[in-house]
Parts: structure tokens; C-alpha cells; sequence
């Protein structure tokens, strides 16, 4: 794996200018004139510069964190290093920003953890279907054993990674155009927009539907041109990224879940002067609890706001209705077991 990203490494710095690629800092303009009279001299700071790229809207939950994390790394670092949020996929989608934080085009990316199963399939731990109960058996996933192990993967290692925090979005729901998702009969000839992960085309395909790899943010032009029929996403990305414009009904069932991990190259990471990087990884454990905090209460907010607007027929699966879906995907799990692990799958079913 690593010789493959290493190979769009080359091919990315070919192609690309160091003055396009941006780097670690960035020259600020000295003292004018009259400084140098002054005799301060023509001396020039140098600002770290922070690149951090993501692929949804600004007013996600994600977005929201990843400004927060700028205005207090300008704060504690007294601007010596300066954060640039680009949301939205403006630098690099789905695709491509993990080779580009290898590359060093990006010093930091915030992608949905199973974009990391190029390099560790475990990762798709996440889309195991009703792995996690609720939204405090997720939280205690964050803090635990098993996380750290994942954070710190050796294969992250070899292709200059480190895996920072966790980044919560929430509890994936399914919408689709044609007709509503109450049992699994009603999934049985359609197509959903997926992230890349066997884990989830196995998922559709033991529902009787069919699965499509598609780009985050190419998916609301694939929903409405009818490319896919449905897809699945948080509450919050399904308001904030305006899917209710091109679907008709969704279903309430907590089936998987879609969270983040914050990624930085390591190179860049460990050439910052000790003392800075310390109060940069202060202003992320800020920004990691303001986002754990938001998320939830974001998602509620999305949740009402979708019901307030009436564009959806919404309906939401009782437990029984549940029973049904996992009785079905019994097959996920022995399909996946091995590669996941077993030891990870016990780990977040048994967190206390």
C-alpha cells in the first residue's frame, strides 16, 4: 500500500509547483520603511501554516469544529501558526485527500474513518451494522484501548501518518426517492450512494439492493439526476448538504454509524518547535470536546428542522422492525469478522 501512495506522491509533486503546494510556512511581509529607520531592519516572520482540508459544508458539525480549532490555534499560539479551512472538497475530495496529506499538499484532513481502509481495513469497524447502541456507547469507543490502537496503526506509521482524536457526526439513517423503508423487502431492487467499503456493499446486497462508490461531494448531483436512488448519511449531512430537495422518504434506523479521526502528516507534524505543537494539539483537545458537544445536539436540531420542513415522509423503525434488519445481516458479520477483527468487534460490543 505504502508503495502505491507513494507513487501519487511522485505524481503529485511533479505536477504540482511548491509555490502551489503551499508547505509549512508561509512569509509575511516585514517591517516598511520607516521601521528600518527606525533600525529594526528588514527582518521577516515566518507563520506555520496549517492546511486543512475537508469535504463538507462549513455549517456542519465538522465544519463548525475545524473553524473553531483556527480561532483558538490563532489565539494560543499568538498567530504563529495559522489554520486554513478549506471545506466543501474545495482542495481535494474524497479521493484524494488522503494521498494529498501524504504528499504534504495538506498538513491535516478530517475524512469519515472507513477513507482510511486503504491502508487498514479495520477501520470499517464502523459501518458493521447496530454495532453500537447509542450515542454514549460510541463516545466511550473514543476514549478507549481500541481506539488508540486504530489511531496508532502501523500502517498508518509507515506511510507518515499520525491519527490524532475521534470526530463524532452520528448515527447514519437511510433516505431514498422511490418509496418508504419500513422492512427489508422495501430495499429489494434499489441502488444507494455508498462510501468506498466492502463492509457496506455487503450490507445493501444482503437487503436486496444494489451499491454505487460515489464521492461525498458528488452525491447530491448523483441523488438527483437518479444515478443512485437513495443513499445513507447523519441527520446533519442530510440537512446540511439539502438531500430532502432531491428525496422523498427516509428511515429512522440508527443502523451504522459515520464518524471522523483527525490525520495529520507527520513529517510536518513533528518539525513544528516542541513548544508550539504542544499548544496546537491544546487548542485540538478544545475543539475535539467542542465538537463532541455540538454533534448530538446538531443532529437533533437537523432531525427537527427535517420534520419542520415537511419534505420527507419520515418513518422511524421500532425495535422490532430492527430485530428484522439484524436478523438479515447476520451474514455482514461472518463475512467480516476476521478481516475487522475479532478482537476489535468484542472490544466496542463489550465497552462498559
Amino acid at each position: 500500500m505504502k508503495k502505491k501512495l507513494a507513487s501519487v506522491v511522485l505524481a503529485g509533486v511533479m505536477a504540482l509547483s511548491l509555490a502551489a503546494c503551499g508547505g509549512a510556512t508561509d512569509k509575511q511581509a516585514g517591517p516598511q520603511a520607516g521601521d528600518q529607520a527606525a533600525g529594526q531592519g528588514d527582518q521577516k516572520k515566518e507563520q506555520i501554516v496549517i492546511k486543512f482540508s475537508h469535504v463538507v459544508a462549513p455549517d456542519s458539525v465538522k465544519g463548525k469544529a475545524a473553524d473553531k480549532f483556527a480561532e483558538l490555534v490563532a489565539q494560543k499560539t499568538d498567530n504563529k501558526v495559522k489554520v486554513e479551512v478549506y471545506p466543501s472538497s474545495q482542495l481535494y475530495g474524497d479521493k484524494d485527500e488522503l494521498d494529498a496529506l501524504v504528499a504534504g499538499n495538506v498538513q491535516m484532513i478530517a475524512p469519515s474513518v472507513t477513507k482510511m481502509v486503504k491502508l487498514d481495513p479495520r477501520w470499517q469497524y464502523v459501518d458493521m451494522p447496530f454495532l453500537f447502541k447509542d450515542e454514549e456507547h460510541a463516545k466511550k469507543f473514543f476514549d478507549s484501548d481500541a481506539a488508540k490502537s486504530l489511531l496508532n496503526g502501523q500502517a498508518l506509521q509507515d506511510n507518515d501518518i499520525l491519527g490524532l482524536a475521534f470526530w463524532e457526526n452520528g448515527f447514519k439513517q437511510f433516505v431514498n426517492s422511490k418509496h418508504p423503508l419500513k422492512t427489508p423487502e422495501d430495499f429489494k431492487g434499489l441502488k444507494f450512494r455508498v462510501q468506498a467499503g466492502k463492509v457496506l456493499e455487503s450490507q445493501f446486497k444482503s437487503l436486496g439492493a444494489g451499491s454505487a462508490t460515489i464521492p461525498f461531494g458528488e452525491t447530491y448531483a448523483a441523488l438527483q439526476q437518479g444515478t443512485v436512488d437513495g443513499t445513507e448519511n447523519t441527520f446533519n449531512n442530510i440537512d446540511t448538504q439539502k438531500y430532502q430537495e432531491v428525496q422523498k422518504y427516509m428511515t429512522v434506523s440508527n443502523h451504522g454509524r459515520l464518524d471522523y479521526a483527525i490525520f495529520v502528516n507527520k513529517p510536518f507534524w513533528e518539525s513544528m518547535p516542541a513548544d508550539i505543537r504542544a499548544k496546537v494539539e491544546e487548542a485540538l483537545k478544545e475543539a475535539t470536546d467542542y465538537e463532541l458537544q455540538m454533534a448530538a445536539a446538531e443532529n437533533q436540531t437537523s432531525y427537527d428542522k427535517l420534520k419542520q420542513a415537511g419534505k420527507l415522509e419520515i418513518y422511524e423503525l421500532s425495535d422490532a422492525d430492527k430485530a428484522q434488519f439484524e436478523k438479515l445481516m447476520e451474514p455482514v458479520y461472518s463475512e467480516f469478522s476476521n478481516v475487522i477483527t475479532p478482537e476489535l468487534i468484542d472490544a466496542i460490543k463489550n465497552l462498559k
